[in-house]
């Protein structure tokens, strides 16, 4: 089902735009939630913002944003200063540039959300810039204030419609060569090589969904139903020293290993069938 527009506004190319909605691909409704209680009470707990010198609660009226500039001394910045620094991208998805679709490292992707027409005179619009962006195989680069933020987004075709991704600022993303140089570049032993290119195809399959599914959810579920029948309380299971847990030896015989690996069947493999 369908959930209601988290945005709408208009989606512009030059002259070219029409009305959309912005909808999140993803969600987490059917998370598990929990509450914080007081265990002793059974009554929930809630959150209240108290000033970290004298205790007290402070009111919302009393409440702003602070830069820290030194300790216990700070910048204070009212909404009405945050509100002036916001740039005219409230309501219109302005696409004024261009990538080649392969060009925007998937480090920088941050939130997905379906973007749609939201009416049936800018069907037509909106579906021309989808086809052209399509057939350049290009991803539009706009900006967008969403969440009270603005940020950088990019705009790219997926099957009849188009997802709007924002996108990470390049500060936020840390510089792969402080890791990459760490790693000792040398060649490898082409049988192993091989191997493990053998490995690799046994165990390729369709992509589904079944391979991301989440297992504690189901066990979580589990054990709430177990609960809810039994008033009983197990007594807290032992802590595990670490001492007591058998640490893997770090030194391994990679070669005996991938022989071994390739011993099994490969309907031993840990495939995962494809829904229909």
């Amino acid at each position: 089902m369908a959930v209601r527009p988290y945005w709408r506004g208009y989606l512009k190319l030059s002259l070219v735009n029409c009305p959309v909605t912005l909808s999140p691909v993803t969600t987490d409704g059917e998370k598990l939630k929990f509450h914080t209680i007081n265990r002793t009470t059974n009554h929930r707990i809630t959150t209240r913002y108290v000033d970290a010198v004298s205790g007290k609660v402070v009111d919302k009226d009393d409440q702003a944003k602070g830069y820290p500039k030194a300790e216990d001394d700070y910048v204070i910045i009212d909404d009405d200063e945050l509100d002036e620094v916001k740039l005219e991208s409230v309501r219109t998805i302005d696409i004024d540039e261009f990538a080649p679709s392969d060009s925007v490292e998937w480090t920088y992707f941050d939130s997905p959300y379906f973007v749609t027409p939201s009416d049936q005179v800018g069907e037509e619009a909106f579906i021309v810039i989808r086809q052209a962006m399509q057939d350049a195989d290009v991803v539009g680069i706009a900006r967008l204030v969403i969440n009270g933020r603005e940020r950088a987004v990019m705009l790219q075709p997926w099957n009849e419609g188009i997802v709007l991704w924002t996108l990470r600022f390049g500060d936020e993303i840390r510089d792969e060569n402080e890791y990459w140089n760490e790693v000792d570049d040398r060649p490898v032993d082409k049988k192993m090589l091989a191997m493990v290119e053998q490995l690799i195809e046994d165990r390729t399959t369709t992509w589904s969904d079944d391979m991301v599914e989440d297992p504690v959810q189901d066990r979580l579920l589990d054990m709430i139903k177990q609960k809810q029948h039994s008033k009983k309380k197990k007594a807290p299971s032992k802590a595990v020293d670490e001492g007591d847990v058998e640490q893997p030896n770090n030194v391994i015989d990679l070669m005996a290993a991938l022989k071994k690996s390739l011993e099994s069947k490969p309907d031993e493999a840990p495939k995962k069938k494809s829904r229909r």
